[in-house]
């Protein structure tokens, strides 16, 4: 084979590659990915599992339903059996065609009500961060570390520097410690919000006049992002979450500097929202 063809190969190979979902993992969205992005919690690396054994049954199911369509189709047409059977019913394949799905959804059950029980019940907080939702941007207040508290609105596209995703960038990007069992409390203060970031398996509604909250225990240092997933109006697109995963001692630092930073732009969070 030519040099030139073998390396037109390689690059053909390489590209198709970095569609593969395996490849598509990262903390951030990417072209053409088909796959979640990379878990960074528990609770992320639940929901991967529980999808893929959900992707399993299913291709199982078509994969049976297509071939009993086409054993009819190729055993029971009017070439193939000039003489129909007469038959109305046959117990065991109604039996089976019941007892099966039904065990089928039992299996799913299962998983499925161990997970939402993970989701909803929030373990004993060692920090609490609050999210409020604006149109149309996020302000977040920490009441665990002083109530200091900042707005986070989008960088536009002629502000982004190298390196910087459009329409993820936030201008003051929430900053988390790992290993930390963190509560995020949500609401908002005109219309729904969503706060979900995927890497992290998290989605929940930002309502007005009413509190929401879930937890988050980031496994690894780094960039996440999310945005805004419940449609809010016409800037809805531009409401991005940056977040930054760092050390405890890395956030401790990050803490005294956020202090000063921010310290008149909200007040401090009432004592209820503080970690339990």
């Amino acid at each position: 084979m030519p040099l030139s063809k073998a390396r037109r190969l390689l690059s053909v190979g390489a590209a198709a590659a970095a569609y593969l979902p395996l490849a598509a993992y990262a903390d951030q969205p990417k072209p053409w990915e088909i796959w979640h992005q990379a878990p960074a919690t528990s609770i992320m690396e639940t929901i991967e599992s529980f999808h893929t054994e959900l992707m399993v049954i299913c291709v199982f199911i078509v994969v049976l339903v297509l071939g009993l369509l086409a054993w009819c189709i190729l055993r029971f047409n009017e070439r193939a059996n000039p003489t129909p059977s007469r038959t109305t019913h046959n117990t065991m394949i109604e039996v089976i065609w019941t007892a099966l799905p039904v065990m089928v959804l039992v299996g799913i059950a299962i998983p499925s009500f161990k997970l939402l029980y993970d989701e909803d019940v929030i373990p004993k907080a060692d920090l609490t961060v609050k999210a409020t939702g604006h149109q149309w941007y996020w302000s977040y207040e920490y009441p665990d570390n002083g109530g200091f508290g900042f707005d986070s609105t989008m960088i536009e596209d002629k502000d982004l520097k190298p390196g910087q995703p459009r329409l993820l960038t936030a201008d003051n990007h929430v900053v988390l410690p790992v290993g930390t069992t963190i509560r995020v409390i949500t609401t908002a203060s005109d219309v729904i919000h969503s706060w979900a970031v995927p890497a992290f398996g998290v989605k929940i509604d930002s309502v007005p006049g009413r509190l929401n909250e879930t937890w988050i225990n980031i496994d690894r240092p780094g960039t996440y992002y999310g945005q805004c997933s419940e449609l809010c109006g016409v800037n809805h697109g531009f409401m991005p979450i940056e977040i930054e995963a760092v050390t405890k001692e890395r956030y401790a630092q990050w803490v005294e500097e956020a202090k000063k930073k921010f310290a008149s732009s909200m007040p401090a969070t009432d004592s209820r929202f503080a970690a339990r």
